[in-house]
């Protein structure tokens, strides 16, 4: 009796290409830098044609940003939203030294700087990061202030929106231009002076 093969599954197939394609993007970056990284360089580390990559992106910084969101959500595969021990001050200070790490890691570092520089000079590319990467992230910051608000732990009047920033800003200065060492400590220090402005009034 004759066999009849499974033909391969094409969605399968893809899936592979586009992983191997992001993860070529992202080791790129980081051996090489964003100016050297090319279509061509990716196609050839992710063992592709560099008409695959053109029918899915339109450039590097396409790719690079879809890398990116990518390894953001491995990273936060379970984790959607902020700890809520009731404990607003060890809550912060766990998920900024969390961001310390990755902004330390030389797998985020590169492209995370790719990304910022390309933004500023790149107007959709500035808008897409911010949709895809920065917003979501943002958003998880404004719900647990919003919760210790409710709690009596923060100032009702505060606006959570510049709250978080407060937090998240002088982390993103001090890694952008690296005037000073990121560090736990400094993470730490970020909070409880930050929590002291947030401090209910009497």
């Amino acid at each position: 009796m004759a066999t009849t093969k499974t033909p391969p599954d094409a969605n399968r197939r893809s899936e592979r290409s586009r992983r191997a394609i992001l993860e070529a993007a992202l080791e790129l970056t980081g051996e090489t830098g964003y100016q050297r990284l090319t279509i061509e360089a990716i196609a050839a580390r992710a063992g592709v044609g560099k008409q695959t990559i053109y029918r899915w992106w339109p450039s590097k910084a396409a790719v690079l940003l879809d890398a990116f969101v990518a390894l953001g959500e491995d990273a936060a595969e379970g984790h959607t939203e902020l700890p809520d021990t009731g404990d607003l001050e060890a809550d912060l200070k766990l998920v900024l030294r969390a961001t310390v790490d990755e902004l330390n890691s030389p797998r985020y570092d590169a492209p995370s700087r790719a990304l910022a520089a390309e933004s500023v000079v790149n107007p959709d590319l500035c808008a897409q990061f911010t949709r895809a990467v920065l917003e979501p992230q943002l958003q998880l910051y404004v719900t647990r202030l919003r919760a210790a608000q409710e709690a009596g732990q923060a100032d009702p009047d505060v606006d959570p929106r510049i709250a978080l920033e407060l937090l998240v800003g002088p982390l993103a200065h001090r890694w952008m231009l690296r005037t000073q060492p990121l560090t736990h400590a400094y993470a730490d220090a970020v909070v409880e002076i930050t929590l002291r402005g947030l401090a209910p009034r009497p």
